[in-house]
Formats: structure tokens, C-alpha cells, sequence
């Protein structure tokens, strides 16, 4: 049987989509993840994903092209070409599966799943819906279940494939703290003179801290590292980002995608959180977390991707010696 999962978000949507895959790959012969660019690398690292398909869907991007035929016409002619048996269409809670769907039914898939409040018609074989507000890896564990393929025990942790590289020459061994400033859209940002004061003042407090970033982010990563920490803006891929972040006591990131990275490595994260979005949904997953930001300010629930309030208080009334607190918090429970 050979299974296609869509998640055609950014690469913390792929990885919180990792626990389902899985749950697919137990009883799937071949699993073949439908990603998008912004999440190709994420895609790669997860276990259970036998082959990647890459395609920019212009409902879900945040920058899409406009629609073309040629487009389109190239997705149905890919899928047609896996001869999928099932197809389940991972969402966030905000989204629908059907455009994608209806894709999907034009390029011959015969069974196909997804979590929907619309009336789906012939498009969707499962239409499954849910109630509350769950963790985004629970909410496609769920819809998984309900297709036959359950998570063993119930299992919603974030993984990704190992061996990781070697990044000993970069951090100077384990047992530092990383701090990563950037996040996919400003609106979920910490004022980057805050995250230059935490480094400043974690590496006052005796601990080797490592800052990180993409390689758009290397003038912020180096502003935030300063003379106090290790600037490793641009010099990591995914893979060894993650094994950066594996080495860690602690990451302190906002709610983007190496926040999730470093729940999949089983690292503490203290979470810069903007409520734009629920923290009960995308807080960090599967490992202890400090959450800090006011997660009742005007913005919440919004979905803003610039922040709609003068002065940004939400995250701008967190203190950098309320992450140094933090971070103490997180690695003493972890030691005890």
C-alpha cells in the first residue's frame, strides 16, 4: 500500500506532522510525503518518509505565484504517476484540505482523508472533525487513527532521522544554550536588543551560549551574539542545526520552526510566544517548556504576521532576565 501525506506549510508544520507519518509508516508500504518548498528540508529528516514530492500550493503559501495551468497540470500528472492507493491531507486548524483534494481526485488518487468543517462532497472519502483545542500533533495523530493507522501507544513525539552531523568544531561541545532571534514573520519576534541582553546576561552567568539563524538572518545573529556568544548565523543546514540544537541544555526561540526542530531533538525550549496563534496548539511539543509573552494581549488569535499593536507588548514585556530565569528553571528540572 503506498500512502501519500500532504503538509504543504512551513518546515515546523512538517515536523509537527512527524508523529502521523510515522503512524502511516507502521502499516504503509511506502509513505510519500507532498511538502512544500518552504518545507522540503524538514521533510527529509523525517523518519518514516520513504520518497519527497515538493510542490508550492498558491492557497497555503505565503507568497504564492499566481495560479497556472502548467502548475496545476504538473501536480496531477506527479501524483498520477505515484498510483497512491490513500492519500491523507494534513492541515492546520485554519485551512481546508479540499482544494487540494479536489487535485488529488483529478489525478486519479481513489481514497482520500481529511479534517474538515465544509461539506466535502465526493472529495474527501474521511471527513473527519474535531473539537477543542489540541496540539497540532495530536490534531493529525487523530485524523491518522481514524484512517487505520494508529500511533503505537498513543505516540505524539516530535523525531527526526538519526545519526546528526557532527557540529563539535561549531559549538565547543554540549551543554551550551542556544538562543535563535529570527522567526518566519515579524509579528512573532523578540525585540532584538532583548535577545542581545539574554545573551549577555546568560553568558554573565557562566553558560556557553550559541546563537543561530538562516543565513537571511546573519546581521540579526550577529547583533544578538555580540561579543558574549557564539554566532552561528548561516554556517548550519537543517541537519546540522538540529544536531546543534540536540546539544543544548536549552534553546530560547520564538514560535517558528527551530523551536520545533528542537522539541524533535528532545531539548528544553524556553518559547517566546506571540498569541497570534494558540499556544495550546503550537507551543512547543513533547518537552519541557517555559511559555513567556502575554498570551492575552490584543493581538491574540489574530494570525497577524505584523504585529497590529503599538509597541509590540506582547513579547516587548518580556524581560531578558526573565529568560535567564528561565533557562536556570528548565535545565534544574531537568537535572533533578
Amino acid at each position: 500500500m503506498r500512502v501519500l501525506i500532504a503538509r504543504l506549510d512551513n518546515l515546523g508544520d512538517v515536523l509537527l506532522a512527524g508523529p502521523a507519518v510515522r503512524a502511516v509508516a507502521e502499516r504503509a508500504d511506502e509513505v510519500v510525503l507532498l511538502c512544500g518548498p518552504r518545507g522540503r528540508d524538514a521533510a527529509e529528516l523525517l523518519p518514516g518518509v520513504d520518497r519527497v514530492l515538493e510542490w508550492c500550493a498558491p492557497w497555503i503559501d505565503p507568497e504564492p505565484a499566481p495560479v497556472e495551468n502548467a502548475h496545476v497540470d504538473r501536480l496531477v500528472r506527479d501524483v498520477r504517476a505515484l498510483a497512491a492507493d490513500r492519500a491523507l491531507i494534513f492541515t492546520s486548524f485554519h485551512q481546508s484540505p479540499l482544494p487540494l483534494a479536489l487535485l488529488l481526485r483529478l489525478a486519479g488518487v481513489p481514497w482520500i482523508g481529511g479534517i474538515s468543517d465544509d461539506y466535502p462532497g465526493s472529495l474527501l472519502d474521511l471527513r473527519y472533525r474535531q473539537e477543542g483545542e489540541i496540539p497540532e500533533p495530536a490534531r493529525m495523530v487523530e485524523l491518522a487513527a481514524a484512517a487505520g493507522f494508529p500511533a503505537r501507544n498513543g505516540d505524539t513525539r516530535l523525531r527526526v532521522r538519526e545519526p546528526l552531523p557532527d557540529v563539535r568544531a561549531l559549538t565547543g561541545g554540549p551543554d551550551y544554550v542556544v538562543v535563535h532571534p529570527g522567526t518566519s514573520v515579524p509579528a512573532r519576534a523578540w525585540p532584538p536588543d532583548r535577545c542581545a541582553a539574554a545573551v549577555r546576561l546568560l553568558a554573565a552567568a557562566g553558560r556557553r551560549v550559541v546563537v543561530t539563524g538562516h543565513r537571511a538572518e546573519k546581521d540579526l545573529t550577529a547583533r544578538v551574539a555580540g561579543r558574549d556568544g557564539i554566532d552561528l548565523g548561516g554556517r548550519t543546514c537543517l541537519p546540522e542545526l538540529a544536531a546543534v540544537l540536540a546539544g543544548a541544555a536549552a534553546v530560547v526561540a520564538g514560535n517558528t520552526g527551530p523551536a520545533h526542530l528542537a522539541a524533535a531533538v528532545g531539548t528544553p525550549v524556553v518559547s517566546l510566544f506571540a498569541p497570534t496563534v494558540p499556544a495550546a496548539r503550537w507551543a512547543p511539543h513533547g518537552v519541557p517548556v517555559v511559555l513567556l509573552g502575554d498570551q492575552r494581549a490584543p493581538c491574540a488569535d489574530t494570525r497577524a504576521k505584523e504585529c497590529p499593536v503599538p509597541g509590540h507588548p506582547c513579547l516587548a514585556s518580556v524581560r531578558p532576565g526573565d529568560v535567564v530565569a528561565a533557562v536556570d528553571g528548565l535545565t534544574e528540572e531537568v537535572a533533578a
